[in-house]
């Protein structure tokens, strides 16, 4: 791309491409040096914290963010919940893209309490109100103590071989499973999963001829049998899929479609946090989590392809936000998974990933090499270390950054959506930072003009 090509569509500083001279002028970055730099204050930035040293405001693009699949990675107790709810918050208040939240600890939706500190820590349905939508998994569903806005149950005919699949690990199932659920999508079609469950597993009959105790009709084996599968295989599937079916949120025919209450909130401004609630298993975070973004990503690509086609608006940026993200998109799963298809296809259908985890070296080097912007806390374990600065320049330089960080409150900016890598001090989830996210833009009292008492006053503040 032709340099003056860049400078138009990246105004600004850009980083210098040779060492400054021997005896070159040099002073301290000030305020408007980091402002320059990072944003201003405006439309879409969000200040995430300060300068370690001289504590001047630090700023990201969250129109940039949302572009492309991010992450915010650190250790155990290093604040990476803090530091996520602060950058959601920053995301709803700029309304810069739908935000939808697979909160499998139940840490961002209503109030919290802080084990350190023994204070309440407002939920981001506290901050935005309706704004803010807490779903629930299955009827009568609480969430600390709490009814959420409205309640998700999951249809059987919405579960595929390739979501039960992904569960091979949590399910302990075998290497026959694929080929017994393959039968039962040829034999039941789309109600397989129901069907099967209505089956008894152990259930005999006498046969009147030759007096021997055979499968009853309604049993497993005989549908086994009937579809040459071996019986013990498909009673073996069979006792594994109920712990799915027995699930209070897994029903036949649930009262409303889920994927449809869920794009409705988001098409209309709103932002939805699903609350696991009670079944904060890995099981059930799995399924969830993987069955709704499949059929979400689906109707974005679909309101893209209508978009593209009929000259009509594109779809609502989405954000989806998962923790404990190695569990979704490990090199086992990654590739299976609908959140793997999401960070592969780098915002085409207006879909990206906001991913939370503790252990990076967990997620496939695929996915990590395609987010965008990473805002990592300390890191103790090399591997880790090396996952994060994955398919970024100068990995030596920022390495060292990374280990003088603080294990709490310094974080380190660095990839595509930050003008360069920084240190900084995050700002704290706190009081201060309520009102300033409850205050419309534009809202704020200006800035008191420096009292200028002299000619040296005034070269300090023109010349530094």
């Amino acid at each position: 791309r032709m340099d003056w090509e860049q400078a138009n569509q990246e105004p600004g500083p850009r980083p210098i491409k040779t060492v400054p001279a021997h005896h070159a002028l040099v002073r301290m970055a000030d305020e408007m040096d980091v402002a320059e730099i990072f944003g201003k204050d405006g439309p879409g930035m969000f200040e995430i914290g300060q300068t370690i040293e001289q504590g001047h405001p630090v700023r990201i693009d969250l129109n940039k963010l949302v572009k492309r699949s991010s992450g915010i990675f650190g250790a155990t107790g290093t604040g990476k919940s803090f530091l996520t709810r602060m950058v959601l918050a920053g995301m709803m208040k700029e309304d810069v893209a739908a935000a939808l939240v697979f909160d499998m600890h139940n840490e961002y939706g209503f109030d919290d309490q802080d084990s350190d500190n023994a204070v309440v820590v407002k939920g981001l349905r506290s901050l935005f109100g309706n704004k803010v939508q807490v779903a629930g998994l299955g009827k009568g569903a609480r969430v600390r103590g709490k009814a959420p806005d409205f309640t998700l149950e999951l249809a059987m005919r919405e579960f595929t071989p390739e979501d039960i699949d992904l569960l091979a690990s949590a399910l302990s199932l075998t290497d026959t499973a694929a080929i017994t659920l393959g039968a039962l999508v040829r034999d039941f079609k789309e109600n397989w999963f129901a069907n099967f469950m209505r089956l008894e597993p152990g259930l005999t009959e006498t046969d009147p001829e030759t007096g021997k105790t055979v499968p009853a009709p309604n049993s497993v084996a005989y549908w086994a049998r009937d579809n040459n599968i071996n019986d013990r295989a498909a009673e073996a599937l069979h006792r594994r899929l109920k712990r799915i079916a027995d699930r209070p949120y897994v029903v036949e025919n649930p009262a409303n479609d889920p994927v449809t209450a869920i794009i409705d909130q988001l098409e209309n401004g709103r932002h939805v946090i699903l609350s696991f609630g009670e079944f904060d298993h890995d099981l059930d975070y799995l399924l969830v989590s993987n069955i709704l973004t499949r059929r979400i990503r689906e109707h974005w690509v679909k309101k893209t392809d209508e978009a593209k086609t009929n000259g009509t608006a594109n779809p609502r940026p989405l954000a989806i936000c998962i923790e404990e993200a190695h569990k979704l998109l490990n090199p086992q799963l990654a590739g299976q998974t609908a959140f793997g298809i999401i960070a592969r296809e780098l915002r085409k259908y207006f879909v990206t990933l906001l991913v939370i985890d503790q252990r990076p070296s967990g997620i496939d080097d695929e996915i990590m090499s395609q987010l965008g912007t990473r805002i990592t806390g300390w890191l103790g374990d090399e591997d880790d270390i090396r996952a994060v600065l994955s398919g970024l320049a100068g990995r030596d330089q920022l390495r060292g950054m990374l280990a003088r960080l603080q294990e709490k409150e310094e974080v380190l900016l660095l990839g595509w959506g930050v003008k360069m890598p920084i240190p900084v001090k995050s700002r704290r989830y706190d009081k201060e930072f309520y009102e300033d996210m409850k205050q419309k833009r534009g809202s704020k009292k200006a800035a008191k003009a420096p009292k200028l008492d002299s000619i040296d006053d005034i070269n300090d503040l023109l010349f530094g």
